[in-house]
């Protein structure tokens, strides 16, 4: 998640409201291949997940649509993450493939070698410490993905794993059987109670932002452009030939693996940059564990360093509103020629040219949100900062007051059927927002360093 929304009143939520006024493109889709054919493969990203890993399979052996292949990558761990998978699979009668790593070396080689390796339609990623909730998450994906040859990654709805999502899930069968076999064994972290205090701390914040993220500013922005910036990665589903030509076969001879501080986020914009869409479905769910409190500030400057580094790598894309004329009449003159050729049999909503060409030339209308994204990035903890050096307390007092009071209430409002709990959530997690705002100004210090003190642009997690 690496494009938050700092004051509501800014200019990606503002897109949001703009984009759902507008409404969604009206062309009616006509798919060229048909959802049911294809084969997916299910690649599962592990390190030291022993408490996660059974909760991950389990949710796999629910989905109404299976997968052909179940592939655990073993990134180097020193626990348990492959005995108890095994054992889970070989209980509850799952074939899986193993691939084991002496040492840990990151999720891109991962997402790389399956998308070269293997033949499936789909590589649906799916993090070893993350559960499907929903029965029927894999299905709806990869029907949405084939409503359109320019749907590149969909992923649905996700929320932070909580103790009472584990124990939801502890009396079924699959669970049970592994449990007798392994008494050892626990879906529950390990933890002393001040970790779990602060998973606690952590989720109560996350369960906020990623509520009004996903149900308010995501789904404006899907609503207005048919896309996001970037999948939410820890279950997403990929077509596999574009994650292996658009990707990996052309930024590999240039940046190796060092696909920025977050692989996820790049990958989203490199789709964007060559037309492709990320889409992302509302209806359904998928949880993922979040980090200690303490582990909280590395993993907001890996996701808000890779949004930057990506900014850079991508500034043809994040330039498209200086070119939003130049499009303009590039598509009104297609139109009008449009009159006298033949009608396109299949039809797609917010189809649009690929290649990053046509990016150069005339832009993408994605890349409104990704000037607003870095105009927020950079601009809104600037201005706290400045306001503060400058001892200015009775604007930054205002300022807090009145963005505090219409966050929340568009938290509320957007909440239903929970309108008072999210409207007590929001009032906690407001601290804790704003010191997320001026740490933001660590990752912008940072990156400057890395892009003109030391040059160094080889960027990886």
């Amino acid at each position: 998640m690496a494009t938050t929304p700092y004051f509501v009143l800014s200019p990606n939520a503002i897109l949001s409201v703009v984009g759902l006024i507008h409404g969604p493109d009206k062309t009616v889709p006509t798919p060229a291949e048909d959802w049911h054919k294809a084969t997916v493969d299910v690649v599962i990203p592990a390190l030291n997940e022993e408490s996660n890993i059974a909760l991950c399979l389990s949710s796999l052996m629910r989905q109404t649509m299976r997968p052909k292949r179940i592939i655990l990558v073993d990134d180097g761990s020193t626990d348990k993450t492959v005995e108890y998978a095994q054992a889970f699979c070989d209980l509850n009668g799952m074939e899986l493939t193993v691939i084991h790593r002496k040492a840990p070396i990151g999720k891109t080689p991962t997402l790389k070698r399956q998308s070269r390796e293997f033949d499936s339609d789909v590589e649906f990623i799916l993090d070893g410490d993350t559960m499907l909730e929903s029965d029927n998450y894999i299905e709806r994906v990869v029907e949405e993905l084939y409503k359109g040859v320019g749907i590149a990654s969909a992923c649905g709805t996700i929320l932070p794993l909580r103790d009472r999502d584990r124990h939801a899930v502890i009396d079924t069968e699959p669970l049970q059987k592994f449990l007798e076999a392994k008494p050892d064994a626990s879906i529950y972290p390990k933890v002393g109670w001040m970790r779990h205090l602060q998973r606690g701390i952590t989720n109560l914040y996350r369960d906020v932002l990623y509520f009004f993220l996903q149900k308010f500013v995501y789904h404006g922005q899907m609503v207005f452009f048919g896309s996001i910036l970037n999948p939410v990665g820890c279950a997403v589903a990929y077509r596999r030939d574009l994650l292996k030509t658009v990707i990996f076969d052309r930024y590999e001879p240039l940046l190796g693996d060092d696909l920025t501080n977050s692989e996820d986020i790049f990958i989203g914009f490199a789709l964007n940059d060559h037309g492709y869409r990320n889409i992302q479905l509302m209806d359904v769910y998928a949880r993922s564990q979040e980090p200690e409190a303490g582990r909280v500030p590395h993993q907001l400057y890996l996701w808000s360093s890779s949004f930057l580094q990506s900014c850079y790598y991508f500034n043809e894309l994040m330039r498209s509103p200086f070119k939003a004329l130049k499009r303009y009449w590039y598509h009104r003159k297609q139109d009008k020629e449009g009159i006298i050729k033949q009608k396109r049999h299949i039809q797609e909503q917010y189809r649009q040219p690929f290649g990053i060409d046509y990016t150069v030339k005339y832009g993408r209308p994605i890349g409104w949100v990704l000037m607003m994204s870095a105009i927020e990035k950079i601009g809104f903890p600037a201005a706290l900062a400045i306001m503060i050096l400058l001892k200015m307390w009775e604007p930054l007092a205002i300022t807090l007051l009145a963005e505090t009071v219409v966050s929340v209430g568009v938290l509320t409002i957007i909440a239903k059927g929970r309108r008072v709990e999210y409207f007590l959530k929001g009032l906690l997690v407001t601290p804790l927002r704003y010191g997320v705002i001026l740490f933001d100004l660590i990752t912008m210090i940072r990156f400057a360093v890395d892009l003109w003190i030391l040059r160094n642009r080889r960027w990886r997690k």
